[in-house]
């Protein structure tokens, strides 16, 4: 068997303990608020990891692109998809009826009419109802309708195109109080408006120790949880022993005293911060800060560091939002205990129509 420390630079390594355990943490943590698990596959991209997911009591999966979709329904993970993304035009509308064809359940998220239009059109024209999930932007200021008022609103205006199917509201991620209000508003609204809400959805690794006090959430969906990073750690939702992806690099040149360059920059990491500083944590230099990037250069300051690495030195760097990595990489290695247990081809690599 292949040690890791055998393993040419840069290599993506996934700690399968630390994967497993991830996984039956967050799934307990569901079961004990009585909220279904909807893992988003977004942050591995791999078949395999979907099926621990499912093996341990999701219900089904979330996709965002329906590459990622095609890909997890020829695997067979689970014959219940949520696509979270808006679709449009005849090619992808077209797919979208083939993959309900074959699955048991399949939902989508729309948030506009022009989308709910060419959904209805290739119903009509695939002979496929399509389940709806109206996208409730409750204060993260990405897509969404504006307020639970919207919501209806949409939600009556696409209820009357032929082959539309309303099953709920979706948004991410939750917070409080903004959530929460918004979703009791809307089903206020929708219940006074006789029109059932059988599914309530929402997400985010980071809120998902929120997520009891939502009563209403009927289930959720977080994706990084499975692999955690620099950014899960900065907003308090895991340990440093709760990362399992870990990009094993080497030094390069070290130019001056505090300056080392790693042989992985941003053709393998993300600019991506969001709340937290620099572009990853050096395991065995935590002191020390990834500055930035060229494609293939990793720029690191050692300036706060009292040892220094020597070039030839392999590290491990835990990157700052695994889900951008994972995109990047060809394969990844599943390790246990120092070994390589299996190679991971990513299946849904890139899949991003």
């Amino acid at each position: 068997m292949t040690k890791v420390s055998d393993l040419d630079t840069p290599a993506v390594t996934i700690d399968l303990d630390i994967v497993e355990a991830n996984i039956r943490r967050i799934q307990d943590r569901l079961d004990g608020f009585g909220i279904a698990n909807r893992p988003h596959i977004k942050t591995h991209k791999l078949p395999q990891m979907a099926k621990l997911q499912m093996d341990a009591g999701a219900v089904g999966i979330t996709c965002q692109k329906l590459g990622e979709a095609e890909v997890f329904a020829d695997a067979g993970v689970a014959d219940d998809i949520l696509l979270t993304f808006n679709i449009l035009g005849v090619p992808k509308t077209d797919r979208l009826c083939a993959l309900i064809k074959r699955l048991k359940r399949m939902a989508v998220v729309l948030d506009n009419e022009t989308v709910a239009r060419g959904l209805s059109e290739a119903g009509m024209r695939n002979g496929v109802d399509i389940r709806f999930l109206i996208e409730c932007d409750t204060g993260f200021g990405r897509n969404g309708v504006q307020s639970p008022q919207a919501a209806l609103d949409l939600a009556q205006t696409v209820m009357k195109m032929p082959r539309m199917q309303f099953e709920g509201l979706m948004t991410f991620p939750i917070k409080l109080p903004d959530t929460r209000q918004y979703l009791e508003r809307s089903l206020q609204l929708f219940g006074g408006a006789g029109i059932p809400v059988p599914v309530v959805s929402g997400g985010g690794t980071p809120a998902m120790t929120l997520a009891g006090e939502f009563p209403m959430l009927t289930e959720y969906r977080a994706g990084t949880y499975i692999y955690n990073d620099v950014m899960q750690v900065t907003a308090g939702a895991a340990t440093w022993d709760d990362c399992a992806m870990k990009v094993r690099v080497t030094v390069v040149s070290r130019p001056t005293d505090n300056r080392i360059i790693l042989d992985a920059g941003s053709k393998v990491f993300t600019y991506e911060q969001y709340y937290a500083k620099g572009y990853g944590r050096i395991v065995e230099y935590p002191e020390a800060a990834i500055s930035g990037f060229s494609e293939e250069h990793g720029v690191c300051d050692f300036s706060q560091s009292k040892r220094k690495p020597e070039v030839g030195d392999v590290l491990n760097v835990i990157p700052n939002h695994c889900c951008v990595v994972t995109n990047m990489m060809d394969e990844v290695y599943g390790v246990r205990r120092g070994e390589v247990e299996t190679v991971f081809p990513v299946a849904a690599r890139g899949k991003v129509r």
